[in-house]
């Protein structure tokens, strides 16, 4: 496989492995959402939140638009929520297999 597209990848899925880029990706999940209802259901810090959708939008995850003084913020392509999705499957199965070693004990 070409290094470029392993290394592209690596991008989306380092994007991926933190916990309030997650956060935003849920709450976009039901569709456009401002970056001012993004800050208070995350209960963070605007600029943070900022610096997070923008590193999103750097690999293609979101795209932003300006509407007037608010920011709209829109998942690019849903297919990113199959991956979520799998990835809950995943640790589904992972959960259930812990719970049989536990009644093991």
């Amino acid at each position: 496989m070409d290094e470029r597209i392993l290394s592209m990848k690596a991008e989306i899925l380092k994007i991926l492995a933190q916990p309030t880029r997650l956060k935003i990706l849920e709450i976009l999940r039901n569709g456009d959402k401002c970056i001012c209802d993004i800050v208070p259901a995350i209960q963070g810090e605007q600029s943070n939140i900022s610096r997070h959708i923008s590193l999103m939008e750097k690999t293609h995850l979101v795209t932003t638009k300006k509407e007037g003084v608010r920011v709209l913020v829109k998942v690019k392509d849903p297919e990113i929520f199959e991956i979520l999705d799998r990835v809950g499957m995943i640790l589904k199965k992972q959960i259930k297999e812990q719970e049989k070693l536990l009644t093991q004990i």
